[in-house]
């Protein structure tokens, strides 16, 4: 006579189920840490190039005017007014030259609004004296993650 076999069920048991999903929790928590660090990495390297476009836009400005391609302001030094006179551009020889397309975003407060110096200013002062635009920075509270303060860069 054939002896009929009980079938197997296939299957995870309830144990299996929370080991697994215990796993998946610890390399979710392992993650997490490197994304937030990976994230602002790449905002760390966005405020560089935003930082790196408008002070380079500022030195064409200036070796423009220095070369004597356009009139510049009494006491200006040849450096812009602001940053719009580096987007609206000036007139060379009948030629209108823009330095920058536009202001860029600024990756960490999420806006356009940039610290200004100025050549009479403090290098260290976070007020702008109205004269021309000789440096830019973030306006930032924040710490990079060199240790560094985002305002310093």
């Amino acid at each position: 006579m054939d002896r009929v076999k009980p079938k197997r069920q296939s299957g995870m048991t309830l144990v299996e189920l929370i080991v697994a999903v215990a796993i998946m929790a610890i390399l979710a928590c392992g993650v997490l840490p490197i994304s937030r660090t990976v994230v602002k990495r790449e905002r760390e390297k966005e405020l560089r190039a935003a930082l790196w476009m408008m002070r380079d836009a500022i030195d064409r400005y200036k070796d423009a005017a220095d070369r004597g391609a356009f009139i510049i302001k009494l006491g200006s030094e040849g450096y812009p007014p602001d940053l719009d006179e580096l987007v609206k551009g000036v007139d060379v020889q009948g030629k209108k030259i823009k330095f920058l397309r536009h202001i860029p975003k600024d990756p960490m407060t999420n806006g356009t609004d940039w610290g200004l110096r100025s050549m009479q200013d403090d290098p260290t002062s976070e007020s702008w004296g109205g004269q021309a635009v000789f440096d830019v920075y973030t306006k930032s509270t924040g710490t990079a993650l060199d240790g560094t303060k985002y305002s310093d860069w």
